[in-house]
């Protein structure tokens, strides 16, 4: 082989190598911290539920902590047993999570005695100021913020709408569970000047497990209730088949505060849609993961409410729907 060739391959050789050295001696690529989002409940886990968490997931997946996943969800599920959520929120703090998302009041009253330094971002609270959550929605003061139902005000509206749908109404049930007493009270304290107003007697129907729900529906039909108005509680929306075949096996007309309740059989429902407020959690969330403090974000408030109603349940209660509900409902099943 001529000298001159074996010059050139490796005049080309040295080159290629100089081209290719910046390649071969890069370092590994830097590693995105995996961030530990705590999740707590105080109801069984449910299809429903995992669904809003796909709502929260994809959520923040969209705001960049996607392709390669950049969190991880640990939950804990209290299964309508609240008097476990203070375990279940130290369980968490023992995994080290940087942040909580706690769904419903109970669990993020949990969350917040578990820690006055660790964020907790509640989601679906009725009234985190009245059961000492936050000192105000503007300013929360505390490591809470997060996203309310405004479950308080809208109380009185739903018994309205069922007066509407079922005008023969004279008592109605409140269906209420006790381990979620605070809230509870405040939502009747907004119910009782409605129901004065309407000429409607309020029968109380504590119900402190899902075992006793039919005890429960039993109890009030023997008090005379001809209506049920479901208050917002994490358990009741677990088991929101359960309370529809109830109400319907009784013959009492029904509304709940959420859209789910409807679609299980219930005659109304009032409030918002629970999924954004999920899907708004990851904003909340996203930002504490980015250096905010709880305490400087103020607590929002659900901007619109929807109205659902079940056309098959009011034919089985012989209830003729009037065309004003229809027309102000944002979903009519059946």
């Amino acid at each position: 082989m001529p000298e001159w060739n074996v010059s050139r391959r490796t005049f080309l050789g040295r080159v290629a190598g100089v081209v290719l050295a910046p390649q071969l001696t890069v370092g590994p690529r830097k590693t995105e911290k995996v961030s530990r989002i705590g999740y707590l409940s105080p109801a069984v886990p449910t299809a429903l539920e995992a669904s809003w968490l796909l709502e929260f997931r994809a959520a923040l997946n969209a705001r960049g902590y996607s392709p390669e996943p950049r969190f991880v969800l640990e939950e804990r599920y209290a299964s309508d047993r609240t008097g476990r959520l203070p375990a279940l929120a130290r369980e968490l703090l023992d995994t080290e999570v940087d942040v909580i998302l706690a769904f419903a009041t109970p669990a993020s009253l949990a969350a917040k005695a578990a820690s006055r330094t660790i964020p907790v971002v509640m989601v679906a609270v009725g009234d985190p100021v009245g059961v000492g959550l936050v000192s105000s929605l503007n300013r929360p003061e505390a490591n809470v913020t997060g996203l309310t139902l405004n479950n308080v005000d809208s109380a009185g509206k739903r018994l309205e709408l069922l007066k509407e749908a079922a005008p023969r109404l004279l008592r109605v049930a409140v269906l209420a569970n006790p381990s979620n007493a605070s809230f509870a009270a405040l939502q009747l304290a907004q119910i009782r000047p409605v129901a004065d107003r309407l000429g409607v007697t309020l029968v109380p129907a504590d119900v402190a497990a899902p075992d006793r729900l039919a005890a429960a529906f039993a109890a009030v039909v023997r008090e005379g209730a001809n209506g049920v108005v479901v208050l917002p509680d994490a358990t009741f929306i677990a088991h929101r088949e359960r309370i529809a075949s109830l109400a319907l096996q009784h013959r009492l007309p029904s509304v709940a505060p959420e859209n789910p309740f409807v679609g299980a059989g219930c005659l109304l429902a009032y409030g918002p849609d629970v999924a954004e407020i999920y899907r708004q959690a990851a904003r909340f969330v996203d930002r504490i993961l980015k250096g905010a403090r709880p305490a400087d974000l103020p607590v929002e408030q659900p901007a619109t409410y929807e109205l659902a109603l079940n056309r098959r349940t009011a034919k089985a209660l012989g209830l003729t729907v009037p065309a004003s509900l229809l027309l102000r409902a944002n979903e009519v099943i059946g």
